[in-house]
């Protein structure tokens, strides 16, 4: 395992391995390679002109924009600058982005050009000051972008040149001025990833760069029994504004790997990019390895090279997990995980034969206990219990939201724990399993159901 220092920053592990690693190759973004020196210069030169714009540490930015070099240099160059990066879904409408701009505090907010419009509307019910308009073919090689619009095979938006819009390529361009010294480290917050509540509005998740350098150090090297952390790449699928993206696939520039990022999930190009490249990991949900698995020109690609598929987000089908390991010789991992508990909390070995349905084994850094909903008193192995999670670097609150907070966090022999609303099973060798979310389970008879179990009768 190769140890991430969670007294550390992100962006300063991300300089580390990029020292390291400086003319290899660290993204693969429309066929365009970026080596980690030239992602160390751009997220620097971001970070001295958000400086220069007049960023504050401890300050919130959103970051409104799909899978992207784009992305990336925005996370690492905010979190550089000393500020917070707030990333949300590229989805989001005007409704979405005036809450989240609102309930987070933001004024400046990265977007792609295809989102300006929304990004304007809000503006005059916020507390943005400026958005950093972003093109998707920014970075990329001149020819690229000429075939891309001479095409149509590039979204465009309109951008306003207006006092209050930035240039995203401009700033990145600027070389930067001495920055200030990192001072955000450990337990001070890296990123608010917002999540859905039980209430009409999602609520903010403060994530510590301790408690990301923790998590993302041990989910990245359960695939370390297969080959070596520098040799990775791999085929980011997974949105990088969910946990799922961050710790299963980012984290892998903390390293020495790479990644494969694309702005939309295109089969033929996940299939292409593992056929070229020769990735190793495949991070996706069930629907994608369904998709891949049905997809009628899978046998024109060699995909042998994927070592380790990861399944996050919902439980894999087991249909689904036999017929990728008739096809392909290789299992599908499962984890499991939520935003508040910044990804895995159990993760399924790769040095070890996993029972079918398993979810994995708990991970060091987390402790689980098992407890009825009601009373919150422990149940016995093999039994169905409400899954708490604790850990040391833990998430402690929600933005702005105590009473959920009260609903969520519960303190139990003077520890802080977590109450994910899971239902799950452990067996006698530690293995466990997802049964359903409490919400969906039904209590008959002094016995309770899954509502899923019912569904699949």
């Amino acid at each position: 395992m190769t140890p991430l220092n969670p007294d550390g920053n992100i962006f300063e592990a991300f300089a580390s391995a990029a020292k390291k690693n400086g003319n290899k190759t660290a993204i693969h973004y429309l066929g365009t390679r970026f080596t980690y020196k030239t992602i160390l210069t751009l997220a620097e030169n971001f970070a001295g002109s958000l400086k220069t714009a007049g960023v504050a540490e401890g300050e919130r930015i959103i970051l409104y924009v799909p899978n992207s070099i784009h992305w990336v240099v925005a996370w690492l160059g905010i979190q550089r600058a000393g500020a917070v990066v707030v990333p949300i879904t590229p989805i989001y409408t005007k409704y979405d982005l005036v809450y989240i701009a609102n309930d987070s505090g933001a004024k400046h907010i990265v977007c792609s050009d295809t989102n300006f419009g929304y990004v304007k509307q809000a503006i005059p019910e916020t507390d943005l000051k400026k958005a950093i308009a972003i093109k998707l073919t920014d970075l990329l090689p001149g020819w690229k972008k000429l075939f891309g619009w001479t095409f149509d095979r590039v979204p465009k938006g309109k951008v306003s040149r207006e006092d209050d819009t930035l240039w995203f390529e401009d700033m990145v361009k600027t070389g930067a001025k001495d920055l200030p010294p990192l001072t955000q480290k450990g337990t001070d917050t890296a990123e608010i990833i917002y999540t859905g509540g039980t209430t009409k509005f999602p609520k903010g998740v403060p994530v510590s760069h301790g408690l990301y350098l923790e998590s993302a150090g041990e989910q990245i090297s359960i695939c370390d029994p297969l080959f070596e952390p520098q040799e990775n790449i791999v085929l980011g699928s997974a949105p990088l504004f969910h946990i799922l993206g961050q710790t299963c696939s980012l984290s892998t520039l903390l390293v020495g790997g790479a990644i494969v990022l694309m702005p939309k999930v295109n089969l033929d190009a996940i299939f292409d990019a593992i056929h070229r490249l020769k990735a190793k990991t495949l991070i996706g949900v069930p629907t994608l390895y369904r998709m891949i698995l049905d997809h009628d020109r899978i046998d024109f690609y060699d995909l042998s090279s994927i070592k380790y598929a990861f399944n996050g987000g919902d439980v894999l089908p087991e249909d689904i997990s036999n017929r990728w390991r008739e096809k392909f010789n290789e299992p599908i991992y499962q984890g499991y995980g939520a935003t508040e508990t910044c990804g895995g909390v159990t993760m399924c070995p790769t040095d070890a034969e996993n029972p079918p349905k398993s979810i994995g084994h708990v991970v060091p850094s987390k402790t689980v206990k098992l407890v009825d909903p009601a009373t919150l008193e422990p149940v016995g192995t093999g039994e169905q219990g409400e899954a708490l999670v604790h850990s040391e670097r833990m998430v402690r609150a929600y933005w702005n939201k105590p009473e959920e907070t009260k609903e969520a966090f519960v303190e139990i022999d003077n520890l802080l724990y977590y109450r994910t609303a899971d239902v799950l099973t452990v067996d006698e060798n530690g293995h466990y399993y997802f049964v359903d979310r409490t919400v969906d389970t039904i209590k008959h008879k002094g016995y309770r159901v899954s509502s899923s179990e019912i569904e699949g009768v």
